[in-house]
């Protein structure tokens, strides 16, 4: 992956006299320049509103829009560009699912919405505003000792009134890799009519997604986590099911006529895309996907594993608390100390060279379980080295000895 590591300009930079080490790539990664290049060259070349105009320059973004549709379909292995929804991120994807099946009439008083413990706000947040619309009842499934989702509580849980189980590919506050297959085909043998929703913002720029192979119904990442802008993500879900629920919010583009006295929608994906989209975030985000696609997301994985399981030897050895265990994690680690604060040890390690993140990880129901407020939190993507992950245990060393 060293060659790779060259296409990320901002790798460059410094901190004071130390070059930047960034550990923080479950937060936001870093972009490669054949996504800055695509960035400026939809504003000198290809800048125009989509789908209506006549002219030449709407006809080309409108064509460059809607391949990248087809790339994001095709990075999915979806089975067709119609179910890929260009959203915000996964906040936004899991709020257009929440709002519509608050609409749909889909889901009643009684009815159960299972979550995992350890959920990211935006995975928790939308499903109590359904359950305050509807009478439905969320219920947390609770995690093992050993901090993995909790399988036999899950099937306990599990009953005639559960309608939807939204769960993460990758815990953003753990690193575990959640069983999501066993989940979702437990789900369906529970209730066939139940859905499910996969959060895979922390697992799309690592491991290969086929959502018709994963069975889900829905499918959330943010493109920011996977060497996109900011702004940018998409929602996959299955056409039958798209088509089936109500649009979530009106305005252009998401009509087919509008009279005062009724309007009718438009086909998907256009159904869902009301207003003027982020037409240069999608394009770019097809620029990101296909730079994935280009190295592979194996090696992607095997790298970043090897850096992974380095970091957690190390930090074993400086006699930390690793959250979860060495095994099924993705490419991050979380830590507590005890009597050193998260804040402090971030603190210092940024003083270092050293970019981490500390905090909740808008993780806090799962924080709370826990009895903490927070981690620090290591998190590895392509571009990261073995060296960088040497330079940061020796930081993390010295950072101790100073705060303990």
């Amino acid at each position: 992956m060293t060659n790779y590591r060259n296409d990320f300009p901002i790798l460059e930079a410094k901190i004071g006299k130390r070059p930047l080490i960034y550990l923080d790539n479950a937060a936001t990664t870093q972009k490669p320049a054949c996504v800055l290049e695509a960035a400026r060259r939809y504003y000198e070349a290809q800048n125009s509103n989509i789908h209506r105009g006549a002219h030449y320059l709407s006809r080309v973004a409108t064509e460059e829009h809607e391949n990248a549709r087809s790339t994001v379909a095709d990075f999915l292995h979806a089975a067709s560009a119609s179910e890929v929804i260009f959203t915000s991120g996964c906040t936004a994807g899991i709020n257009l699912v929440s709002q519509t099946l608050a609409l749909s009439g889909m889901l009643s008083a009684g009815d159960e919405i299972l979550v995992s413990t350890d959920a990211h706000h935006s995975n928790i947040v939308p499903w109590q505003m359904l359950c305050e619309r509807t009478g439905a009842v969320l219920r947390p499934v609770p995690l093992t000792p050993e901090l993995r989702f909790d399988m036999q509580a899950y099937h306990r849980l599990l009953s005639p009134r559960t309608r939807l189980v939204a769960v993460p590919y990758i815990s953003n506050a753990l690193g575990a890799v959640n069983p999501v297959r066993e989940i979702i085909a437990d789900a369906r043998r529970n209730n066939p009519d139940c859905l499910v929703l996969v959060d895979g913002a922390q697992s799309t720029a690592h491991l290969p997604v086929n959502v018709q192979e994963l069975d889900c119904d829905f499918y959330v990442f943010s493109g920011h986590k996977v060497y996109a802008p900011t702004g940018t993500g998409a929602l996959w879900g299955r056409e039958a099911l798209l088509e089936q629920l109500p649009p979530w919010q009106g305005g252009g583009e998401m009509i087919s006529e509008v009279s005062f006295e009724q309007t009718t929608y438009n086909t998907l994906p256009f159904k869902y895309e009301a207003g003027t989209p982020n037409i240069c975030g999608n394009i770019v985000l097809a620029e990101a996907l296909r730079y994935v696609q280009g190295i592979g997301l194996e090696a992607i994985d095997a790298h970043e594993m090897a850096l992974t399981q380095r970091m957690y030897d190390g930090l074993q050895e400086l006699g930390v608390n690793i959250l979860g265990t060495r095994e099924q994690r993705g490419a991050l680690i979380s830590i507590t100390v005890p009597g050193v604060h998260h804040y402090d040890l971030g603190t210092l390690l940024d003083q270092m060279g050293i970019a981490v993140r500390t905090g909740h990880h808008c993780c806090q129901p799962f924080m709370q379980s826990l009895g903490i407020t927070g981690t620090t939190r290591y998190s590895f993507a392509l571009y990261n080295t073995m060296e960088e992950v040497e330079t940061a245990l020796s930081a993390t060393s010295r950072a101790l000895d100073m705060l303990r």
